[in-house]
């Protein structure tokens, strides 16, 4: 059996992942994986992620040269989660030029954005 084929696919044949900075342990980002995605991944040792907006392949970096290079592949108990242990390039790893995309917190019922913009959106992605 081909290792791709013990993992859960959903009804559209994607798997949730989890991309975690391997040295801090920090969560920096959730996004979708298809089977090529995770194949790709494997092979180049960098992310690769399914964009369900656009319906196609995001290779993660491809515009901001902020890549994730990938340390480790792990697949949960249940086997329909995947957990990337990742290098950030460029410590950005949110399209909003922050660290990680989790920068908003629960605080008396209002969400507070908590971390700063590290680089401007506007100068990271030119042809948006």
């Amino acid at each position: 059996m081909n290792w791709l084929d013990e993992v859960t696919w959903d009804a559209n044949g994607l798997v949730p992942v989890i991309a975690q900075e391997y040295d801090t342990g920090r969560v920096l980002m959730f996004a979708w994986m298809n089977r090529e995605a995770l194949q790709l991944s494997s092979e180049t040792n960098q992310a690769v992620y399914w964009s369900r907006s656009r319906n196609k392949l995001w290779r993660k970096g491809e515009e901001s040269g902020h890549v994730q290079k990938i340390h480790e592949i792990r697949l949960d108990c249940d086997e329909d989660v995947i957990l990337l242990k990742v290098e950030q390039v460029g410590g950005i790893a949110c399209h909003t030029g922050r660290h990680n995309c989790f920068f908003k917190t629960l605080k008396d019922d209002n969400w507070v954005v908590d971390q700063p913009v590290i680089k401007n959106p506007d100068e990271i992605y030119k042809n948006e």
